[in-house]
């Protein structure tokens, strides 16, 4: 058993699912795989059951239906620590997170962060396939969320992280309120705060080709206006 869980979220994901499965599986570091699909009637689910009997490392958790990317993650933290992994990452299903990069990311915590984080925008703009309106929304939400909080990171809604294990154990996920974009923002915002180390890696983000996008305007209005939330936030109510 490795010390290394990779969480995936999925939801109608049958054109990606495999192909990362297979991508994740062939790296020269071993990493599990734990997919959290939220019954998604694509049969995605169904694609990944069938691919357990191949790779001994893929973990299945099937959730009722969809409740929002921050609960799909919350629901496998509490899963990779109940199976005691040391090292847990998240990451997207549709290839714009390169897999090669986990290595990266992993290496990172090793040398001391607590959290390691894909960075975009770190070392400039480093995003392929976008139009240049989604790109300025993310990277002056970006702008806007270190300003408004405090947070020292570049790429604020960043989806591809690893955390070492005391940092998800020092959680109270119950007190986190936020689905989708903004569930990203606070939970970096709160490690921080927790006084963890965070170091962004960086990475170049390629947008899906196969697939459809899950944002929208709902999510990216939650993010927006739930940094202020954040800021007016006591650190206290997170820590379990």
């Amino acid at each position: 058993m490795s010390n290394r869980v990779v969480i995936i979220p999925t939801y109608n994901e049958k054109e990606n699912i495999e192909k990362m499965i297979r991508k994740v599986f062939s790296l020269e570091e071993y990493f599990e795989l734990l997919i959290v699909d939220d019954s998604s009637p694509d049969g995605t689910g169904e694609i990944v059951k069938s691919l357990q009997k191949e790779f001994a490392g893929l973990h299945l958790l099937s959730r009722a239906g969809k409740e929002g990317l921050g609960k799909a993650y919350l629901a496998g933290f509490q899963w990779a620590l109940d199976h005691h992994y040391e090292y847990i990452f998240e990451m997207d299903c549709d290839f714009s997170h390169n897999p090669d990069d986990l290595i990266r990311l992993f290496k990172a915590c090793e040398e001391g962060a607590d959290v390691t984080i894909g960075s975009r925008y770190v070392t400039g703009v480093n995003v392929v396939n976008w139009p240049m309106s989604r790109v300025m929304l993310s990277f002056f939400g970006s702008v806007y969320v270190r300003f408004i909080s405090g947070v020292k990171v570049h790429d604020a809604t960043a989806g591809f992280k690893c955390y070492r294990r005391k940092v998800l154990e020092s959680i109270n996920f119950d007190k986190i309120r936020f689905k989708g974009y903004g569930f990203q923002i606070e939970m970096k915002y709160v490690s921080w705060k927790m006084g963890f180390k965070l170091k962004e890696v960086p990475i170049i983000f390629t947008d899906r080709t196969e697939g459809t996008s899950k944002i929208s305007k709902n999510i990216i209005a939650e993010a927006l206006f739930g940094v202020i939330r954040l800021k007016l936030s006591s650190v206290k109510r997170y820590r379990k």
